[in-house]
């Protein structure tokens, strides 16, 4: 287990081209329970990039001053790292770019094992390394369209979104005279489909999606890559409140890759919201039995909660933490996720928020604030947290539970006509966006509802 943790933590909010593996891990503490689980079993035969691999380190073995053969080989490595999560593959990957960056010659050639590279960095949190790798490529002037793609996705992470913009349009511009159609809107459509999320562009983030998709079916991608366009597709519908299309993009990501955790989880949610227990608990254990990643394991819990298995749910619960402490590395990567675990169960809430500043040092992005102002509510810091609500919104982001989380903060500084204005926005938007917060979002316009009818029944009596 401890061989692809970290490649968990790494892939949990990364753009399309910065799926990563991590480091290796020191040897990790005793399991309990099912924490042992194997990943991927019964995956059948060899796949292409096996293939691929055994014949770069054939060609390696008899020219080793072969820059490129490197360089081949360790983006295959990486592919194989995001098709099984296996930590391994993601240490050769590292090792063998290294390598091609040693013989490389220190001129545009070098820019492919630094896009590469630069990936690495992005698995591992290091944003302003991923954005120096890829400018670094960039200045070479190699016309690597990927260079442009990633330096996007760093400037995301890093809150940059309008520098994120110039990147992927630069790259899409330059694009245009040598590379096809479809090449471009397979590269570039996801990226900017999810800038037109942020943005609060639910409908153009689709369609984007869409026609991400389209260009991705009529080239050759590994299965992983496509189901991991499905499963953005379905998240975008969910957030929309529009689930059956979630529904149906989840499914087809299993079709494309029937061993992607992500979709399988993805249903599991969906049904979920639509009051279906039995079947959402069966589709996350099929998704943590490929890959218990942590983040699903807490959904989980919250299903099994409201389903009235609390033993079960605590389980889940411990399997969080778990993951998230396995290493010191580990601790750095999961500091969003278990900042906002601990914020939303009310558990170790000094430690929820010093995760989510820690966080913050490396990643700026709206969600990173929003994980911030969650921990500090829940720490009773209320005006610190509204603060740092104000930056998470400040791209008019359409998602439920961010403007869920707005509400709450707004009420506890009795801002309730913003309070309102969130809460509303976020249930219209989708009645069932969450297991428990759903019904919260309810209660609570209803409290201010009460609120305001009382404070008008007394300002009338006072006449």
């Amino acid at each position: 287990m401890a061989k692809w943790l970290v490649f968990l933590l790494a892939c949990s909010s990364a753009p399309l081209w910065a799926q990563s593996a991590a480091v290796p891990q020191e040897k990790s503490p005793a399991p309990v329970r099912r924490f042992d689980l194997k990943v991927r079993e019964g995956l059948g035969p060899a796949s292409e990039t096996d293939g691929r691999i055994q014949s770069l380190q054939d060609h390696i073995k008899s020219t080793p001053e072969d820059y490129a053969g490197y360089d081949g080989l360790g983006a295959a490595y990486f592919q194989k790292a995001r098709e099984t999560g296996e930590i391994d593959y993601y240490d050769l990957a590292e090792k063998t770019l290294k390598r091609s960056l040693e013989l490389v010659p220190p001129d545009f050639r070098s820019a492919d094992p630094l896009v590469h590279m630069s990936l690495v960095y992005m698995g591992e949190h290091r944003f302003s390394e991923a954005l120096a790798s890829t400018q670094r490529a960039i200045a070479l002037g190699s016309g690597n369209l990927a260079a442009f793609a990633i330096e996007g996705d760093a400037y995301t992470d890093l809150g940059d979104y309008g520098q994120a913009l110039e990147a992927y349009n630069t790259g899409r511009a330059l694009g245009a005279a040598t590379s096809s159609p479809q090449g471009l809107a397979y590269m570039y459509d996801s990226r900017m489909a999810y800038l037109a999320f942020l943005h609060g562009d639910t409908a153009k983030s689709i369609q984007l999606m869409q026609s991400a998709i389209a260009a991705a079916l009529q080239g050759s991608l590994p299965r992983e890559n496509l189901a991991w366009l499905y499963f953005e597709l379905g998240e975008r519908y969910f957030q929309a409140g529009d689930l059956a299309s979630a529904e149906e993009s989840y499914s087809a990501g299993i079709v494309a890759d029937p061993h992607h955790y992500r979709s399988l989880a993805g249903l599991g949610k969906v049904r979920a919201a639509q009051g279906r227990l039995d079947e959402s608990i069966q589709f996350y254990q099929r998704s943590l039995a490929i890959i218990p990643f942590p983040a699903y394991a807490a959904e989980l819990g919250d299903v099994y909660k409201k389903a009235g298995r609390l033993k079960d749910a605590a389980d889940e619960y411990d399997l969080v933490e778990y993951i998230g402490h396995l290493s010191n590395l580990n601790q750095v990567l999961a500091n969003r996720e278990l900042a906002m675990f601990y914020a939303d169960h009310e558990i170790k809430l000094p430690e929820a928020l010093e995760l989510a500043r820690k966080e913050l040092e490396v990643r700026q992005d709206i969600y990173t604030w929003d994980t911030l102002a969650w921990a500090l509510y829940k720490n009773g810091r209320f005006q610190e947290a509204a603060g740092a609500m104000n930056k998470a919104l400040r791209l008019n982001t359409s998602d439920p539970l961010l403007l869920f989380h707005a509400g709450m903060i707004y009420h506890s500084i009795g801002s309730d006509s913003e309070a309102e204005a969130s809460l509303r926005r976020a249930v219209q938007t989708n009645p069932r966006f969450h297991v428990f917060y759903a019904e919260t979002a309810t209660r609570t316009l209803d409290d201010i509802s009460n609120l305001r009818n009382q404070d008008l029944r007394s300002s009338n009596a006072a006449r």
